[in-house]
């Protein structure tokens, strides 16, 4: 039991000592041994503690994160009406190609280094976007025609597939409240932007021109552009360390999460040992 209890506090003492060096930044360039734990955070899309894999592969979640930011800024960006614009066709390209294509890459490259919770979200978002732009491509799936058009009968199809999105998203939202604040405010604005999107096509019935419900799918572009934001502002989390950068940005620990109660914990330690 002494052994035991002697190894944990070495790996503790290491896993802090590697921790400070670096800024607090557990995404810098660092070689960790199998038994060392690395704390929730934003950067990495790994809500939970996990053990470092043996791997020479970079952390390919700030690349998920920076496609997944720039099309739904894009997007965004459409849905708010900007210089009166109304077509989407302009996300296809990045939708299938940064959006798609690319988010999905990073999302295996997370599963193969481990981190199932990152693999999970990117790859699904990956999937999101592609298929949002087999759905936009003028004519090339016919989807719109076998609704008759843009019809109020399309929009309900359409409101059903973003509520769909909707439920995964709270899903992923529910498996980041012990994480950080940087991380869970990134799932939280998409969920409640495809809330008011997927109602906003829903209510296309309601309307007098059969059109989306304007103020709705507005909401969905403003809290869209605050969650493209916050994932760049993750994707920097997990970029800057020491060697590239004079500051870092900080990702909040809730106080319930497990890097939460460890800071108390020194925090408190620190008191006695200054008493």
């Amino acid at each position: 039991m002494t052994d035991l209890k002697a190894s944990s506090d070495r790996e503790l003492a290491q896993h802090r000592e590697r921790h400070n060096s670096y800024g607090g930044n557990p995404l810098a360039h660092i070689h960790s041994s199998d038994s060392a734990r690395l704390p929730a955070f934003g950067g990495a899309a790994q809500p939970g503690l996990y053990k470092p894999p043996k791997t020479q592969i970079a952390n390919p979640v700030p690349l998920g994160l920076a496609g997944f930011a720039f099309t739904t800024f894009l997007l965004s960006l459409v849905n708010l009406g900007t210089r009166n614009l109304s077509q989407s066709t302009i996300v296809i390209a990045p939708a299938l190609a940064y959006g798609g294509f690319i988010q999905l890459l990073a999302g295996m490259w997370d599963i193969a280094i481990g981190n199932t919770f990152g693999g999970c979200a990117l790859s699904s978002y990956g999937g999101f976007w592609m298929g949002l732009a087999i759905l936009e491509i003028p004519g090339g799936f016919r989807v719109a025609e076998a609704y008759g058009g843009q019809t109020p009968d399309y929009y309900t199809a359409f409101a059903l597939y973003i509520f769909g999105w909707f439920i995964f998203t709270v899903l992923m939202w529910l498996l980041t409240l012990r994480s950080t604040l940087a991380f869970n405010t990134l799932f939280l604005s998409v969920w409640i932007a495809f809330i008011c999107l997927g109602v906003g096509y829903l209510d296309a019935r309601n309307t007098a021109d059969g059109a989306p419900n304007v103020p709705l799918t507005r909401a969905g572009g403003v809290f869209g552009i605050i969650a493209s934001f916050i994932a760049w502002y993750n994707m920097m989390a997990g970029l800057l360390d020491r060697s590239n950068s004079f500051f870092l940005v900080p990702v909040v620990h809730f106080p319930w999460s497990d890097k939460g109660r460890e800071a108390r914990r020194k925090k408190s330690e620190d008191g006695d040992s200054i008493v």
